[in-house]
């Protein structure tokens, strides 16, 4: 889900900068781009996989 979010935030910063639209000092296309990074080190680390590692009980008898 935060890959599908960084993509969407990449999108914003390159339409932001190829358009060179004038915004406020917050909302600059790099700012926006380092919010797409953050949100991609989220997901490669593993908070935005959406399923959970299962562990197999080993039971030894």
């Amino acid at each position: 889900m935060l890959g599908i979010v960084a993509a969407v935030l990449f999108f914003f910063a390159f339409l932001i900068n190829a358009a060179d639209i004038a915004t406020n000092d917050a909302f600059t296309s790099t700012n926006v781009m380092l919010l797409g990074l953050t949100a991609l080190a989220l997901h490669v680390s593993g908070l935005g996989a959406g399923h959970t590692a299962r562990r197999r009980p080993w039971s030894r008898s």
